[in-house]
């Protein structure tokens, strides 16, 4: 980690991906055919929101989080090609979709704890990594129930 990037830097970084990622689940919602995935979709970005205020109260050194257990991968995602979602998704195109997008965030707090110092950060990280898996675990099943059944 290079000597301009301090801890509350990453924080705030890893914070605006919190929201982006809650506008994001907002966003898939609004696309969504179905009242039941529209659902799936809003709780996702309460979530997400529940990340953002973990992280504003770690930042406040209000809040502490511990790592979890390991989430079961799938590995759905990496042998999908990348979706790009226009105005009327499938709904298998979209649970794709966010997958990737889980993939990546569990990349992000991957590398942010590689790249921490300080052990509490590098917990948190994780912990947060350990969250977008189980979003990501969660994707993967719905997709293999309701996707990949169908094939």
């Amino acid at each position: 980690m290079t000597d301009k990037l301090t801890t509350q830097t990453i924080l705030e970084y890893a914070i605006s991906q919190e929201q982006r990622a809650a506008t994001r689940y907002t966003e898939l919602a609004a696309l969504a055919k179905e009242t039941v995935t529209r659902n799936v979709f809003l709780e996702y970005a309460e979530e997400e929101m529940g990340h953002r205020k973990k992280l504003e109260e770690v930042l406040e050194g209000e809040r502490h989080l511990n790592t979890e257990d390991v989430v079961v991968d799938m590995k759905i995602s990496d042998y999908a090609v990348s979706v790009e979602l226009g105005e009327s998704p499938s709904f298998g195109d979209i649970l794709l979709f966010a997958m990737q997008q889980e993939k990546q965030a569990f990349r992000l707090y991957t590398d942010l704890a590689q790249r921490v110092l300080q052990p509490e950060f590098k917990e948190l990280f994780l912990a947060l990594a350990q969250e977008e898996a189980k979003h990501k675990l969660r994707f993967e099943i719905e997709y293999d129930e309701h996707v990949l059944t169908e094939n």
